[in-house]
């Protein structure tokens, strides 16, 4: 393969990395403004984040059908397929939490105007703050191909299992001692457990990134530690 070839590869991958980085950025903001919306009642806040939610579909598509581009033009070898599989894989798992986010968005402008009990609400916030964390690791560590920081991620995602499981059982009591309305509190189930279902994204970003550098995933199974009872899927 010629020098310029390979250069003009370079140039390629390092704009479609670009790329991942301005979806992560553009998803880590969609998830604080949907949670913060969601805090302080902030209607036109979530509607922003509604509204965003196209730039960042289009975004995703745009990487997805440049990696699919990269990958029938230039046929890359070993690690330089690896990374563009993992662009593709990571552009997705950003998507999906953009989905999220929006699904928030939609479930805070569904909810009442009444504040969420501090008692629900604070713990919610750090559990949001340390997944928008790990986000913004997992992003970083594909950035700079750091296995180590990657790996990280990848161990820390039980502790955010482990907030959620106590969070959705407070809100199922709240809902038994009726100190909320019971509406919002349905509605504050599934915002937890989409917080939470960033978290595993983070986290399959963070074995798409160990992937690329290694070849090879982590290895032993992933932690987790959510002993919720409400089912994977719903959002």
């Amino acid at each position: 393969m010629s020098d310029h070839i390979v250069q003009s590869f370079d140039v390629e991958l390092r704009a479609l990395t670009a790329h991942i980085l301005q979806l992560g950025v553009l998803a880590e903001q969609q998830l604080t403004d949907a949670v913060w919306s969601l805090r302080r009642g902030n209607e036109q806040m979530a509607k922003e984040v509604a509204e965003r939610e196209e730039r960042l579909n289009l975004l995703a598509a745009r990487i997805e059908s440049d990696a699919v581009s990269m990958i029938a033009r230039r046929q890359p070898l070993a690690i330089d397929l690896r990374h563009v599989m993992a662009a593709i894989r990571i552009s997705s798992n950003l998507e999906r939490v953009g989905d999220l986010a929006y699904n928030i968005a939609k479930r805070s402008m569904a909810m009442s105007a009444t504040a969420i009990p501090a008692e629900l609400a604070e713990p919610m916030q750090r559990m949001a703050e340390l997944t928008l964390l790990q986000l913004k690791s997992a992003r970083e560590s594909f950035a700079t191909m750091d296995m180590h920081a990657a790996y990280r991620v990848w161990t820390e995602d039980a502790v955010i299992d482990a907030m959620h499981t106590i969070l959705f059982k407070d809100i199922v009591q709240c809902m038994a001692d009726e100190r909320a309305a019971a509406f919002d509190l349905a509605h504050l189930l599934f915002v937890v457990k989409n917080i939470e279902r960033v978290g595993d994204h983070a986290t399959n970003i963070a074995e798409d990134v160990v992937y690329m550098v290694s070849g090879a995933l982590p290895l032993g199974k992933r932690p987790k530690m959510d002993e919720s009872t409400l089912p994977r899927g719903h959002a």
